[in-house]
């Protein structure tokens, strides 16, 4: 059976601001889910990463297999958001939740996977130093203005296969 998930924010992540960087604490997750209380309750995967300029930065992709509010912002997990904010002097901390749908029974961990290992390969892309250990071995194939194959505007037909076959 498919398994449609849904697009949740970015939603800006509290930090607290020292003199010479920032940090996300405990108290700051809390207030992070003071205010997005139903979105702690769900399941699904996410993406911490960096609002900067116009554009954002993946940082680390992650599994909540029980529910966010449980696992986004776990000892483990607030290390590595601090060595991502380390790495920025500007930008905006910020999530991104990928949210199974409402069904009663127990969620399809398979298809969590499969969309988490997809995440982190497309984070790697986007971003090579992704903090995720597992499954960030970039792949070594690409299809030249397409995925993957260099910089540069896309010639007319990669862009009408890209089209074609949905990539973009």
């Amino acid at each position: 059976m498919k398994t449609v998930f849904s697009v949740e924010g970015p939603f800006e992540v509290p930090c607290y601001q020292g003199k010479a960087s920032r940090i996300v604490t405990e108290e700051n997750a809390d207030e992070f889910w003071a205010q997005y209380t139903e979105l702690g309750r769900k399941r699904g995967c996410y993406v911490f990463g960096i609002r900067a300029g116009k554009g954002f930065t993946p940082g680390y992709v992650g599994k909540a297999t029980k529910s966010f509010g449980q696992e986004v912002f776990t000892h483990h997990k607030l290390t590595r958001y601090q060595l991502i904010l380390a790495d920025y002097l500007r930008g905006t901390p910020i999530l991104y939740f990928l949210c199974l749908p409402k069904k009663a029974g127990k969620p399809n961990e398979s298809h969590m996977g499969q969309l988490e290992k997809f995440l982190i390969q497309v984070g790697v892309a986007a971003n090579p130093d992704l903090l995720n250990i597992k499954g960030t071995k970039m792949e070594e194939w690409g299809i030249t203005g397409v995925l993957r194959g260099g910089h540069g505007k896309p010639k007319k037909s990669a862009r009408s296969f890209a089209q074609m076959m949905k990539i973009r």
